[in-house]
């Protein structure tokens, strides 16, 4: 009897436009059958997986979706933003929107550890998605961007967020359609689907978001200020033609400050560090050799563009010594 959890060994892989439509059509087809006239919901983070997941639902059982996004504060620049654009301006689908900014950023101030700070992140979440599905009624299903590599690695469910697990009090069928697809199959459905580019080919992102980046207890200024200087860098370096060359790359504040000098006085203000890395499977990495001119501009417009930063650090540490995240 086949597992349901393995990749079947003559699967092919989907590398072409063609082999994704083939698999749009097979999955849309598997989608109603499963789903009939049931509802779907579907914790819509913005991510590669999340996304694919959604357009694929929307093509297949279009107003039965909803998805929920839940804007915990700790998102990339224009995430948010895009998610609405792309999802219910362009797409049509059942989004709601939940600007949780104030609920997590009150929850986590003071708060350094980086355990502590992941299941504060992971539980609130899981409240919040739980408070906006019990105002629903006849959901039946729900979706989830499980992909191949989460059932290799962990009991085959997705936590939500990537920060916890399915919430203890929702009882729904599960509906997985990229299940047995790897991270780059799941981009060319993708693009099949006419999902942006940008969207597409976003980075990895973690769970609890840039909360991990603002290295120690969060605070308001500190975390704008990794948002932002995420932002020129994810820029230029797309500028550079970097963006699809480094498997990951980002900026992390922490919470310590250097003396400096700006506009002739002497300043005392953070660094940030920027992280470059390629990988293969996550279990090591390797440090992008970054052109120094690239390096240069970067340094310039964050020194100069960022409220509260003087100083630009470079992390040359691979994985092992070091891991890809800070914290």
């Amino acid at each position: 009897m086949n597992n349901p959890n393995m990749r079947p060994a003559d699967m092919a892989r989907i590398e072409t436009p063609a082999q994704a439509e083939a698999f749009i059509a097979q999955q849309v087809e598997a989608l109603r059958a499963q789903i009939g006239s049931g509802k779907v919901l579907l914790a819509l983070s913005g991510g590669v997986d999340s996304s694919v997941v959604a357009a694929l639902l929307i093509r297949a059982v279009g107003q039965q979706l909803t998805c929920i996004h839940v804007n915990h504060g700790l998102m990339r620049k224009g995430e948010s933003e895009q998610v609405i654009e792309v999802f219910q301006r362009q797409l049509g689908a059942n989004l709601i929107y939940i600007d949780a900014t104030d609920r997590f950023l009150n929850k986590l101030a003071g708060v350094a550890d980086p355990e502590t700070k992941r299941k504060i992140i992971g539980a609130e979440f899981i409240r919040v998605f739980e408070e906006e599905s019990a105002k629903l009624t006849g959901i039946s299903f729900l979706a989830q961007g499980t992909i191949y590599p989460d059932i290799l690695e962990s009991d085959g469910i997705k936590a939500h967020h990537n920060v916890g697990g399915l919430p203890k009090d929702v009882h729904f069928e599960l509906v997985e359609p990229v299940r047995l697809l790897f991270k780059d199959e799941v981009r060319v459905v993708g693009r099949a689907l006419g999902l942006p580019e940008d969207m597409v080919n976003r980075q990895p992102f973690p769970g609890p978001g840039l909360g991990v980046r603002c290295v120690g207890a969060i605070t308001r200024d500190r975390l704008a200020a990794v948002r932002e200087s995420d932002a020129i860098l994810r820029e230029e370096f797309a500028k550079a033609g970097l963006s699809g060359k480094v498997w990951q790359y980002f900026t992390i504040v922490p919470d310590f400050k250097s003396t400096g000098i700006k506009d002739g006085k002497r300043s005392f203000e953070w660094p940030v560090v920027l992280r470059a890395v390629n990988t293969r499977d996550a279990m090591s990495a390797t440090v992008e050799e970054v052109p120094w001119p690239v390096l240069l501009r970067i340094t310039d417009r964050i020194t100069h563009e960022v409220p509260g930063v003087n100083r630009v650090l470079y992390d040359l540490t691979p994985k092992p010594t070091g891991t890809i995240e800070w914290e």
